[in-house]
């Protein structure tokens, strides 16, 4: 995709109603307050804040959640116009703003640490990263994992080619798994705690972030949505940032026999026991970290958008894009977040 996409007309009719510029007949101006928000099956505070509904109260808006499987078809839901919040990857986002799409980086979900990983099954004769020469593995093409698969088969000296790469979901590849029909696989929960059943990790990305690329998972908004919505932004931040603070402060209440480990797997499959052990794998900025230059301040120097630089440029040379955009810290705002912690 090349260029913005116009807003489908339900799209653009929401909009301008949230902007309060559609005169309706009988009525005066009035404000919609309404919004859909794509999440996805990553296992975290923000999932229970969902299952909860303290999103709604904390807001005031109706809010239609979309689950989706990757970071690439919440761009595309994003990019539409069918969606104006989202959870994305930082590779499915950086294509996106390369493309022109007019998101903006709002918040850092999470930092992947070691919550995804390349597994390689049981006897599938790998013992080395070397031993991957010839194999079939399976990623989802434009998601943090391709990103850091390139990576690491940089790292290893081991050219692209040497390598069967096969484009799946996540479901596609636990079922794939599962029949023995590939012999890798580079993935995030629930998918990734089915696979280790029958596996061992080769390398995470935490241990991949170190050697200096970085990749996190964020939530994006449409940026005319969310100036015209800024209140909601702020907000919903705000709730997002105190779930978070939940987990940091009591980790013990995030168990797998807890409510919260129980209302995540009942949103996003699989067993709690899992989402309970997922959750551990990732961390969790603390709102003071989000508007640091550390993720979201610093302007060009900081670390969300040279993350995104770094993303962008990966992306260009797999051909998934064009062109590099100029500036990439356009894409990113600290500002709901700073809003957000002045909020009680």
């Amino acid at each position: 995709m090349k260029s913005i996409r116009q807003l489908t007309r339900r799209a653009a009719l929401l909009a301008g109603l949230a902007a309060g510029t559609l005169a309706l007949p009988g009525a005066a101006f009035a404000q919609a307050k309404e919004v859909t928000v794509a999440y996805q099956q990553i296992a975290g505070p923000l999932i229970v804040a969902i299952a909860n509904g303290t999103i709604e109260k904390a807001t005031g808006y109706k809010i239609n959640w979309r689950q989706f499987e990757s970071g690439a078809k919440v761009a595309t839901a994003m990019t539409s116009g069918d969606v104006q919040v989202g959870v994305i990857g930082s590779s499915p986002l950086a294509a996106a703003v390369s493309r022109g799409v007019e998101l903006e980086l709002f918040w850092i979900l999470d930092d992947i640490n070691e919550a995804e990983a390349l597994v390689v099954r049981n006897g599938a004769g790998i013992a080395k990263p070397a031993d991957l020469k010839g194999k079939k593995l399976g990623v989802p093409f434009v998601s943090t994992t391709h990103f850091h698969t390139m990576f690491a088969l940089e790292q290893w000296g081991i050219k692209p080619s040497e390598v069967q790469l096969l484009n799946m979901q996540p479901n596609q590849i636990a079922a794939a798994w599962e029949r023995g029909d590939i012999d890798a696989a580079y993935v995030w929960d629930p998918a990734l705690a089915r696979i280790k059943q029958n596996g061992k990790v080769l390398i995470t990305s935490g241990e991949l972030s170190k050697k200096g690329k970085a990749t996190f998972d964020g939530m994006a908004v449409q940026k005319k949505w969310g100036e015209q919505n800024a209140d909601f932004m702020a907000k919903f931040v705000k709730a997002v940032a105190d779930a978070d603070a939940s987990f940091r402060s009591s980790p013990a209440q995030w168990g797998a026999d807890s409510a919260n480990a129980k209302a995540i797997a009942s949103k996003i499959g699989g067993e709690a026991k899992d989402a309970a052990e997922a959750i551990k794998l990732y961390a969790y900025p603390s709102i003071e970290q989000q508007v640091s230059p550390a993720w979201l301040g610093g302007g060009k120097a900081g670390g969300a958008a040279k993350a995104l630089q770094a993303t962008s440029e990966f992306l260009k040379e797999q051909k998934r894009i064009d062109a590099l955009a100029p500036d990439y810290s356009v894409f990113v705002t600290p500002k709901y977040a700073e809003v957000a912690r002045k909020l009680k």
